[in-house]
């Protein structure tokens, strides 16, 4: 069971950028705040898993000042991030929004970067931007170097079992061209913890579509706690060998190519 808190009325953008949150009350106005102090505008869609903190309240009453940007679907406990985004993807499609971003709330994805991942589809043409810590070096800041180094070689793995040429496939800093999740088939998507992540690029990648990856820094959250833990990261190890198996029997629907 869910419900949407959303006016009627909407202020014109292209973009979407869709946060999922669970116990963000320490993050969740700053964040807001920080994407609409942007000189290009971009809506927010909030997808809240009941948190127990109040977040969903403090969004609630932040919407009282962005009335036509900022928008909110509450779902009856903590669903998952997979399912959160594929939540937000729907509605994103639905309200045809032209770019649709995924990030987090907890400032790990600086909002400055925004634009950039925005240039990447909407000026230069290609169809999925990550924001990826791995493209020019190991860009992270305050992860301990065991946490580093596993997020690292899980990404090298990622690329060494699927071929994919992404090299950080667990990134969760995106843009998609509404094409993208139009082609995607979101009903499918089977992973619901980090795996999500490399699942949608490598179906991206096996549909044809074009991916850029932008250079950004990740800075680990420094308010509220880390949703990760070790079956999230064992999901997103183990269910690599799965997307490989699906890789060569599956077919995927493939990119409009008149684009």
């Amino acid at each position: 069971m869910q419900k949407t808190n959303q006016p009627y009325t909407m202020q014109a953008s292209d973009s979407v950028v869709i946060i999922p949150t669970y116990n963000e009350k320490e993050n969740i106005e700053n964040i807001i705040r920080a994407v609409f102090g942007l000189e290009k505008t971009f809506h927010i869609l909030i997808i809240e898993d009941g948190s127990p903190d109040g977040t969903a309240a403090i969004v609630k009453e932040l919407q009282k000042e962005f009335p036509e940007r900022l928008f909110m679907i509450e779902r009856t406990g903590k669903l998952g991030l997979g399912t959160a985004y594929i939540c937000g993807f729907k509605w994103a499609v639905e309200h045809k929004y032209d770019y649709i971003f995924e990030m987090d709330a907890d400032f790990s994805h600086n909002p400055n970067d925004l634009p950039r991942l925005y240039n990447a589809c909407a000026t230069e043409g290609f169809d999925v931007a990550i924001g990826s810590r791995y493209v020019s070096g190991v860009n992270v800041v305050n992860w301990p170097m065991g946490r580093v180094l596993m997020s690292y070689y899980a990404s090298k793995y990622v690329q060494l079992v699927t071929g994919i040429k992404v090299k950080d496939t667990t990134a969760g800093f995106k843009c998609y061209r509404r094409e993208v999740l139009e082609t995607l088939e979101l009903d499918k998507v089977r992973f619901k913890g980090y795996a999500f992540q490399i699942e949608m690029k490598f179906t991206a990648y096996k549909c044809g579509f074009k991916i850029k990856e932008v250079p950004v820094i990740f800075v680990n959250r420094e308010l509220g706690t880390s949703k990760m833990n070790s079956s999230i990261f064992g999901e997103a190890v183990f269910g690599v060998m799965r997307l490989r198996w699906d890789g060569w029997f599956r077919k995927y629907p493939k990119r409009n190519t008149q684009d």
